[in-house]
């Protein structure tokens, strides 16, 4: 692991990154336990201060875990689907809430996604996630329902759609897409979006995946991909009128 250091550099970030990297290509394997702090700061040539601060970055980032005790130290860390899941849903949400991703961006790719699981999910579906998706279209249609339980529901019906699919690589990358990305979707289109179009996709989506049509599916997520583009692009460029008068 034994790398030519930048000075002008955060010391601690490039460490990090060369014990990450060493985990990451398989170099480093789980439970095995990292040289001590005394032995990265020789291998390093930095001070100990410096090795420490690259060792709380990894562990922010769930690649390694401390153990108190003679036979302590710092090891490699066996990452569980579900951390990576959720540390996956934080940053996706983090990209878009800070304009790093574009709206259309998010849009193009969560549906992209999306259609790649439909035919999957007419094929995997099960009687379960067909009922959670007619449950929520049928929550969605309450006249009192809150903006914020209808994106919530929304979420959900997308969720089994994905999860219909019985793909887990995909739920990964789906879970920035529609666990992340489509709530701040919902909430900057919810003041021009019409419930009754949503809930009318919806309706035709679920239909398609109970009927295993596979087309009829691919021809809903375009039909609802079209319209919240241009719902978004109308309340952006309000906005920007708005802002330019």
């Amino acid at each position: 692991m034994k790398i030519e250091t930048d000075p002008k550099a955060d010391l601690s970030a490039q460490i990090a990154k060369s014990i990450r990297d060493a985990i990451v290509n398989g170099d480093m394997i789980v439970d095995e336990r990292l040289p001590s702090e005394a032995e990265l700061s020789d291998q390093f040539d930095v001070s100990r201060s410096t090795v420490r601060e690259a060792l709380k970055r990894l562990a922010a980032q769930s690649l390694i875990r401390t153990q108190r005790g003679a036979s302590g130290g710092a090891f490699v860390r066996r990452l569980s689907y579900e951390e990576a899941y959720g540390q996956h849903i934080t940053t996706s949400t983090l990209l878009l809430s800070m304009n790093a991703v574009s709206f259309e961006t998010a849009c193009e790719a969560r549906y992209a996604l999306e259609r790649a699981c439909a035919p999957m999910a007419c094929d995997r579906r099960t009687p379960d996630q067909l009922a959670t998706m007619r449950a929520e279209i049928h929550r969605q249609s309450q006249p009192g329902l809150s903006d914020e339980s209808f994106c919530a529901s929304d979420v959900a019906l997308h969720r089994a759609l994905v999860d219909a699919a019985h793909n887990p690589v995909l739920s990964y990358q789906l879970a920035g897409a529609v666990e992340a990305m489509q709530p701040l979707m919902n909430m900057i289109t919810f003041t021009a979006r019409s419930r009754e179009e949503i809930v009318g996709i919806h309706s035709r989506l679920t239909d398609a995946i109970e009927a295993q049509d596979a087309a009829k599916a691919d021809h809903a997520l375009h039909a609802l991909e079209a319209y919240t583009l241009t719902l978004g692009r109308d309340v952006m460029a309000a906005r920007a009128q708005k802002s330019g008068s």
